[in-house]
């Protein structure tokens, strides 16, 4: 009891409050990742191409606005004051979306993905705030608040494939409400512990700390129907993502090479090198609800053992890999570098892509030996897939968000906090184009599409394995960068560690 005691004094005050907000907060996301495409093609009988351009535009708005996120909290509105602001967003839409008509969706997903879009780098902030830069224990922190959002996934995927079992869409979406309601009431029962430390806001008068507020505020509500007007038209808002992402990624590569000390322009060099990977896994990672989640509603044996895998149960191969593996992580790295052992960002980022590679190669394999008779591959084909998959995630998302208050200078946390995030939405938008390759399958048999399939899945398995080979050869010279010989240890980054 004792050692308990000491173990739990060493938690920076607010961070194990965190992780149950993120678990709770994961909820009502879970929900409607898991589910929006099959609600929109089974419930509402959109087409494939329509449900995949919302998925995509859902993907893109919920990670894109975390750029602006990471801009808003902490200059205009606190982090927890934006991020209870944001859940309360997404309550109300998860309630419009529960009434269970087409135009109650657009208004349900334009406040959820305002909400949810703006509050989760809160979250991140919030927690990397409660340690210094070096200190070591943001690793492990942040790994455990990663298994928590999984666990959260857990939770809302398993809710979500009882109900869709029976198309029992209006009960999911409540359950989704009061899932996020709970995650508000838990941050304003622990308010005193949340406090934003080290901000622009708290050097603010308290005459600007109001106006600033106001202005916050606004822009918080005044997003909704801008979101909704956007997802009237997928299709133009995806090139308008694509034009605001090429915007930011050409300020980041311009403030890069105009950043005066050399030490941190290194650093931002690594950050972009790191951000293509980033970009090729996630493209792939984020066909988990679109394209991959029909090829298994269409193409694949759903029976195990007697019992029927419904769509959403299948993401749950990820979160449980997550969820366990994130801890088991956090110890296995600790002991092999206590051994001498080297493990850095470079590598997991070079080892992921190969893991993502392989899993999407592993669909193949299953489509080349499918029943003849309905054309449908096993489900071990899928399984191991998404194994390979959450392997590779573990490797790359955690560390992915940790490293930046490392190689992120100070006054550019939260910008690259929301562009690592927004390189996601990205991805989402990449994953959507992927999709929507397949020729409309609603009532096709499985034999006819799986050729379509096979040749997707092969080449983007390849082409990512070739990325991470390179991502391998290109490890000593990002180790170099990383590893300024100005800064003394700035190599041993916290590799593997934070959630989406």
């Amino acid at each position: 009891m004792s050692s308990l005691k000491a173990w739990l004094s060493r938690i920076p005050e607010g961070a194990g409050v965190l992780f149950f907000v993120q678990m709770f907060s994961t909820l009502g996301y879970a929900v409607l990742y898991s589910t929006l495409v099959l609600y929109a093609t089974k419930h509402l009988h959109f087409s494939d191409k329509l449900a995949f351009a919302l998925m995509g535009v859902f993907g893109a708005f919920n990670y894109g606005l975390h750029l602006f996120g990471g801009y808003l909290g902490g200059r205009f509105l606190s982090n927890r004051n934006l991020f209870v602001g944001g859940m309360v967003l997404q309550v109300l839409g998860c309630a419009c979306i529960a009434t269970g008509s087409a135009a109650m969706l657009y208004w349900g997903l334009a406040l959820f993905l305002t909400g949810s879009g703006l509050n989760v780098t809160c979250l991140n902030m919030m927690l990397t705030q409660r340690f210094a830069p070096d200190d070591i224990r943001r690793e492990g922190a942040f790994l455990w608040n990663y298994a928590g959002m999984n666990v959260g996934f857990f939770i809302g995927f398993t809710v979500a494939g009882h109900f869709q079992k029976t198309e029992s869409y209006a009960s999911l979406f409540t359950f989704a409400t009061l899932g996020n309601f709970l995650a508000i009431l838990l941050a304003v029962s622990f308010w005193r512990v949340l406090k934003d430390r080290n901000t622009p806001l708290l050097t603010a008068s308290p005459a600007q700390f109001r106006a600033r507020f106001a202005a916050g505020l606004a822009i918080l509500v005044g997003l909704v129907p801008l979101v909704w007007l956007m997802l009237q038209h997928p299709d133009s808002t995806e090139l308008i993502v694509y034009a605001i992402c090429a915007v930011v990624f050409a300020a980041l590569i311009w403030m890069t090479l105009n950043h005066p000390v050399r030490r941190e322009r290194r650093n931002m060099t690594a950050y972009l090198m790191l951000g293509v990977g980033s970009l090729v896994f996630w493209s792939l990672y984020q066909m988990a609800p679109s394209g991959l989640q029909l090829f298994y509603d269409r193409n694949v044996d759903p029976n195990v053992l007697g019992f029927v895998i419904s769509p959403q149960w299948v993401q749950n191969i990820n979160t449980f890999v997550i969820a366990i593996g994130g801890p088991l992580t956090a110890l296995l790295f600790s002991y092999l570098r206590g051994r001498g052992w080297k493990i850095d960002v470079p590598k997991q980022f070079a080892i992921s892509l190969v893991l993502m590679g392989l899993g999407f190669l592993a669909l193949p394999a299953g489509i080349a030996l499918a029943d003849p008779a309905t054309g449908r591959s096993a489900f071990f084909w899928i399984f191991l897939s998404y194994v390979l998959q959450s392997l590779g995630e573990l490797l790359i998302s955690p560390v992915g968000y940790a490293m930046i208050g490392k190689l992120a200078p100070r006054q550019y946390q939260g910008v690259m906090m929301g562009a690592w995030m927004l390189l996601t939405g990205l991805a989402s938008l990449f994953a959507n184009d992927f999709s929507g390759s397949i020729p409309e399958a609603q009532g096709i048999a499985a034999a006819t599409t799986n050729p379509f399939y096979s040749h997707l899945f092969g080449m983007l398995g390849w082409g990512t394995v070739g990325v991470g080979v390179v991502m391998t050869m290109l490890i000593p010279f990002l180790r170099q960068l990383i590893s300024d010989k100005d800064t003394p240890q700035v190599d041993e980054l916290a590799p593997a560690v934070v959630p989406h």
